[in-house]
């Protein structure tokens, strides 16, 4: 269980911060957002930091739950929980459908290929204008409701959409130290030397993709049932981008580096407003000098500068 020592700890600070600030703005309004952008990215670093499969359009895969939660309850009626697993059960079937021959592909064609496929999704919820909303997108969807407890404050939401992450990260740290774990790395390091293991890595491909996808799905479904309106802008081309952004900058293959991204990436724009005009320079410039004075990631990065310290520190105790 050494594994889920870090587990521990996001479970405290989740807990403590609301308790610590509960009004606080940023905790439960602007960590509503970064928790479920931790969730995408996540996943996302399940399939492309530890399987090795890059993905330019898991926004796609959002935007399937956040629109299949939408129209079903705005629609048809239908009860938020149905609508959400319909949701799921929608992405995988597209997910496991269209994974096995776009997965065939390696490096820059599987770039393109995904890349895609998202945007294809991103131009079916525009011209669907009938059923989507079109451009203008679809509102007045209900929010969640647990056997009479309604999630109708930030704080609630964001002890449901943490809740949903810490289960996510879990799930994870739990995959990647079991056999599938293994293969995935396999994978990652030479998809021939896997098969010469023994690995089938086709079927661990579109696995970790489905997987990946349906965690995306969910996060889209909370989403459309937070904020009570989507629309296609908020699934397009350029958030997948940043989420691929989220975790190159927290580290590739760490789990707790895809949230780190995903935190950074998120309240660093909030807290650079006070810049006005210079918050996009300053924004791309920190970024830039994130990636060149730590290549491996951020959160990578500390852990070596942190164990380079204590060897230091040991070595002049020994002394």
């Amino acid at each position: 269980m050494s594994h889920l020592r870090g587990f521990y700890l996001l479970v405290a600070a989740a807990l403590l911060l609301p308790l610590i600030f509960p009004d606080n703005y940023y905790v439960t309004v602007v960590g509503v957002t970064a928790a479920l952008h931790a969730i995408l990215a996540v996943s996302l670093n399940l399939l492309m930091g530890y399987a090795g499969q890059i993905s330019l359009g898991h926004a796609g895969f959002f935007g399937i739950g956040a629109y299949a939660s939408a129209i079903l309850t705005t629609r048809y009626g239908w009860n938020p929980w149905p609508a959400m697993l319909f949701g799921l059960v929608l992405t995988g079937v597209v997910a496991f459908t269209l994974g096995r021959p776009i997965l065939r592909l390696k490096g820059h064609y599987l770039a393109m290929a995904t890349l895609g496929l998202g945007i294809i999704i991103n131009i079916l919820l525009v011209q669907t204008g009938s059923l989507t909303g079109g451009p203008d997108g679809l509102g007045g969807i209900p929010t969640l409701s647990l056997f009479g407890w309604a999630v109708d404050s930030d704080l609630r939401w964001y002890t449901v959409i943490v809740s949903v992450l810490l289960a996510v990260v879990w799930l994870v740290l739990n995959i990647i130290n079991s056999r599938s774990g293994r293969a995935l790395r396999a994978l990652h390091g030479s998809e021939v030397a896997a098969e010469m293991m023994g690995i089938n890595t086709t079927t661990t491909k579109t696995g970790v993709f489905v997987l990946a996808a349906l965690i995306a799905s969910l996060a889209g479904s909370l989403f459309a049932h937070q904020q009570a309106f989507v629309s296609p802008d908020s699934f397009s081309f350029f958030f997948s981008i940043e989420l691929v952004t989220m975790v190159v900058l927290g580290g590739m293959a760490s789990t707790y580096g895809a949230i780190m991204g995903a935190i950074i990436l998120t309240f660093l724009p909030e807290l650079l407003v006070v810049f006005e005009d210079f918050e996009v320079l300053i924004f791309g410039a920190i970024l830039m000098s994130m990636m060149i004075f730590l290549p491996q990631g951020l959160f990578v990065g500390m852990q070596k500068l942190w164990r380079r310290v204590a060897t230091e520190e040991s070595r002049r105790g020994a002394a």
